[in-house]
């Protein structure tokens, strides 16, 4: 299957390759997002398992003199292409030529701004080049010529390079080790106070949730991984009781393992928070998809036990464009809640579920006088409804849930 888009000035032209039955959507929005035009996408009938190419020399061949015809800057494979691939393949086409791995790398090389991300998209870019450097500096692979006793060391060019790139991930990995030192170091300050993370694919409305609900000023743009920064806000649920809510970076399908590494840090504010709001966009026909996606690199980071509330998104687009989606996920999701960061709907059911969900269930307790320690941990964790001080002890109704639970279940 062949498509041809419309062409764009004076920006990057790509050919997009794919696996059959992808239509290279994604794709597409990766390529836009990093600034590149795409002037055509091709879906392959079929893949053959072959080293040069990964595909018959023939059918690479036709590739290359297409992206020659539409006048391509660069061949974007939507399949992982090893470096003896990708040399094969810049080889026969005289352009570059990379994978998906390579756009999503070079896009949060674009997007990241604090000092923890830019260390994070240095060591994933390192990662993925460290055995690339074979063909980035092949004039240099060999030791240097002459006879016996003038050749140097014995060190090639492109030894040395390897060994900086290796010194400098473990210098990467240490600095990280201490940002992530420091992480939990305030997570263990901010107490007691539960916390929630919106995770879910990119650009499914999580940075446009969190300025709706907790009146914050995240960056949001309608283009995927805006966010790679995980921010965290206070929200108050009620007069007496609140949440940490952060907005964590988007998940996408085949995530480069270089970056789930490298993001470890970042992810595990997902791993770590008491509650998962799982935000799909309902207005997506992909969004079963995605879920699934989500749910793997849940599990790839250990948050696939924690609780979660799946949050249907964006269903004020979802109903003007009378999607059939948006039937589908409430019939497959059926305690989902139906929300809207632009038209701010759904936002008091999602803060109830949250409230029942981390406070647990209300009950009755009478509290002995000389336990009044009990009494004030409760009014710290702000799960009190009803106090009375009485003469049989402290009658108080409340929600509790985990230790507090532990600790005055027997005062039922």
């Amino acid at each position: 299957m062949v498509e041809v888009e419309k062409e764009a000035a004076k920006v990057p032209r790509a050919l997009l390759v794919g696996e059959p039955g992808n239509d290279l959507q994604e794709l597409k929005g990766l390529a836009f997002t990093l600034g590149i035009d795409v002037v055509q996408r091709l879906t392959l009938t079929r893949m053959e398992v072959q080293p040069a190419y990964g595909m018959g020399k023939g059918k690479a061949q036709e590739i290359s003199d297409l992206a020659r015809e539409i006048q391509a800057d660069c061949i974007i494979f939507d399949f992982n292409l090893e470096p003896r691939k990708q040399r094969n393949w810049e080889e026969l086409s005289g352009i570059s030529c990379f994978d998906r791995q390579e756009v999503i790398i070079r896009i949060f090389a674009q997007r990241a701004q604090t000092r923890e991300a830019m260390l994070q998209v240095e060591l994933a870019q390192l990662s993925y080049s460290l055995p690339r450097l074979a063909h980035v500096n092949k004039e240099f692979a060999r030791q240097r010529g002459g006879a016996f006793g003038t050749k140097g060391s014995g060190e090639t060019q492109l030894e040395l390079d390897q060994r900086k790139i290796r010194e400098r991930i473990a210098f990467l990995k240490k600095e990280l080790a201490e940002i992530e030192l420091n992480r939990k170091t305030q997570r263990k300050q901010r107490g007691k106070v539960f916390s929630c993370a919106l995770v879910g694919y990119t650009n499914a409305g999580k940075s446009s949730l969190l300025n709706a609900l907790t009146d914050s000023d995240a960056f949001v743009e309608n283009k995927l991984f805006a966010t790679l920064d995980p921010l965290t806000r206070k929200l108050p649920l009620n007069e007496s009781a609140g949440v940490l809510i952060t907005d964590t970076v988007g998940f996408i399908s085949n995530i480069p393992h270089h970056l789930i590494n490298a993001f470890k840090s970042t992810l595990e504010e997902a791993a770590d928070a008491d509650l998962l709001l799982i935000v799909l966009d309902s207005s997506d026909k992909e969004a079963e998809f995605q879920y699934k996606t989500v749910c793997d690199v849940l599990e790839d980071i250990g948050a696939d036990k924690s609780p979660r509330i799946i949050l249907l998104n964006k269903i004020d687009k979802a109903e003007e464009d009378e999607n059939k989606t948006l039937q589908t996920l409430r019939h497959k999701f059926p305690d989902a809640i139906l929300v809207s960061a632009k038209e701010k709907n759904g936002f008091d059911e999602l803060k109830q579920r949250i409230y029942e969900t981390l406070y647990g269930e209300i009950a009755n307790y009478i509290i002995p006088v000389e336990r009044a320690d009990l009494v004030t941990e409760l009014r710290k964790a702000g799960c009190i409804q009803k106090e009375e001080w009485l003469e049989d002890g402290v009658h108080i109704t409340a929600r509790t849930t985990g230790r507090l639970l532990e600790l005055i279940k027997d005062y039922r």
